[in-house]
């Protein structure tokens, strides 16, 4: 199928980004080969997707990128046996999907599906080369034959929460940041997530945890888990780094208002303890969890907040199964489970 790019705005179209609980098509994940983002912890790492897509493909489709022979190998000898995974021969710089995949809309009736190519220069040009990272929303269209808009703007999808009502969550660390899209002004990234996103309102936080490479992505500090509530970690510890950015972030939200003017429900949600590798912290949080079709996957720090989190997540989605799995070594990359995986809403 061939792509098409259009210059009308997906909002003046009818397009909106969808909640993540709204029913999926499918999952998207790139299959994790570049051993330097888990540097002398990799063993394990492919072993932890095998698990999580596992799972994923019990309640829907699992797409997975697996460009060249070795990588496309180990990912079919790992999950290829799997009902509802396909793996695709699309090359990638590295594994975090949720940052270098398209950003999927839901249309009107009449309206083909459609996807957002964001630009993409791996959190501020941290980690050369992203090329290949660059081009997979691109390839992505191709293999799904959707609409694709390009804002011609530097975005990564674990920078943005929405509530599917035109609700959107950012921060300013991230979203105002340099080292993206220099002298961009805050009306100015409004407009873009109002054109592109159907966002009509933006929710501003502050700073995000240490240790966190992204410059403070929103999937680290709080998510929507309905139209009107969100969870928000939330550190206790007054010596701990994260408190004060945290408990700031965590005041603002119980201040803020949804678009239609409602209350914002904010529901604490901890963090695990402080870990750490060859000297920096590990931006370890339960917020990184991802919403699948009837189930939720919570990262698990082997931590005494990991029963907490799980809890609290129980609370906010009753209807779904509540999925913990271990992700120590996960986090060894700067990243958890929301962080590998793109949504494809059902159309």
């Amino acid at each position: 199928m061939n792509s098409t790019t259009v210059q009308s705005t997906p909002a003046a179209l009818g397009y909106r980004f969808p909640a993540e609980w709204e029913p999926h098509a499918a999952t998207w994940l790139s299959w994790p080969h570049n051993r330097a983002s888990w540097p002398d912890k990799f063993e394990p790492v492919p072993g932890i997707w095998a698990k999580f897509i596992e799972v994923l493909c019990k309640h829907e489709a699992v797409h997975v990128l697996a460009g060249g022979e070795a990588v496309i190998a180990e990912a079919k000898r790992l999950v290829g046996h799997l009902p509802n995974v396909t793996l695709h021969d699309v090359p990638t710089n590295d594994a975090w999907c949720r940052d270098h995949g398209p950003m999927f809309l839901v249309g009107p009736k009449g309206q083909p599906p459609a996807l957002i190519d964001w630009q993409y220069n791996a959190w501020g040009g941290k980690y050369p080369p992203f090329d290949k990272d660059n081009e997979v929303p691109r390839l992505v269209a191709e293999i799904t034959g959707r609409r694709r808009f390009e804002p011609g703007i530097i975005l990564e999808g674990g920078a943005v929460d929405g509530n599917g009502q035109g609700t959107i969550l950012v921060t300013e660390q991230c979203l105002l940041n340099e080292n993206r899209n220099a002298g961009m002004k805050r009306d100015e990234m409004e407009r873009y997530l109002a054109d592109y996103c159907g966002a009509r309102k933006v929710l501003w936080l502050g700073q995000g945890i240490e240790g966190d490479d992204t410059d403070g992505h929103i999937d680290e500090l709080a998510r929507f888990v309905a139209p009107d509530r969100v969870v928000a970690a939330l550190e206790e510890d007054p010596a701990d780094f994260n408190y004060a950015p945290l408990q700031e972030n965590f005041a603002r939200l119980k201040q803020m208002t949804l678009a239609d003017g409602e209350p914002l429900d904010v529901v604490p949600l901890p963090m695990p303890r402080a870990s750490y590798h060859d000297g920096q912290r590990l931006p370890a949080s339960y917020c990184n969890f991802y919403i699948a079709n009837n189930v939720v996957v919570v990262p698990q720090f082997d931590d005494p907040a990991d029963v907490t989190a799980m809890s609290t997540l129980a609370d906010c989605f009753p209807t779904r199964q509540i999925i913990g799995i271990r992700a120590v070594d996960l986090v060894w990359g700067l990243g958890a489970f929301h962080c590998i995986t793109q949504q494809e809403p059902a159309m």
